[in-house]
């Protein structure tokens, strides 16, 4: 089951934008975070919640899209019906580690699991998202979490013999990811 989920558990970067997410959806999510484990349990993580057309609007002007498709980014229409903030509070402790990684992922899979789609991303442009949310310096913008139902195909393949890690997408809009094998990632002794 664990496995299904997280094969399902893609980065979706077209959604249908008017089918809308709760409030109560995205904290429901962010419960997911919190009971992440945390390092040294010290819980230094905040979220900013936004599944209104203003401030979505506002997210979606400070964002990167899909570097490998070069500019690209979703059509109106197709953009994020929801984004979670993920915050780093420096008066709880001054670097985040591996928190952030760990509460962005419970947040996918448990969005996966309620037929909704993410995708986990780091190209922000801090300093305005900051301005724009009167976020102050306590706190360090570490990503973005884009939400909504999936309005796209998303596939694995095995990675080519050329090594090539690159996503794409095909004539029909598939977004293919290739993934290494996994007797090509284990080391043995």
């Amino acid at each position: 089951m664990i496995e299904e989920l997280v094969q399902k558990t893609r980065s979706y970067r077209r959604f249908y934008e008017n089918e809308p997410v709760s409030e109560a959806t995205l904290r429901g999510l962010v419960n997911l975070a919190r009971l992440a484990a945390s390092g040294s349990n010290k819980q230094p993580l905040k979220y900013i919640l936004s599944c209104e057309t203003t401030t979505n609007n506002l997210i979606f002007s400070q964002l990167g899209w899909a570097g490998y498709l070069g500019g690209w980014k979703p059509a109106e229409g197709e953009r994020p019906a929801a984004y979670i903030i993920v915050l780093g509070d420096r008066n709880i402790k001054p670097t985040f580690g591996f928190d952030p990684g760990i509460a962005a992922q419970n947040i996918v899979l448990g969005a996966t699991e309620q037929g909704l789609g993410g995708c986990m991303i780091t190209t922000v442009r801090r300093v305005e998202l900051s301005r724009l949310f009167n976020i102050t310096e306590q706190y360090e913008i570490l990503l973005v979490i884009a939400l909504g139902k999936p309005k796209e195909v998303v596939q694995l393949e095995t990675l080519g013999a050329d090594g090539d890690v690159k996503y794409w997408r095909d004539e029909a809009g598939v977004h293919h990811v290739p993934k290494r094998a996994l007797d090509d990632i284990i080391i043995s002794r």
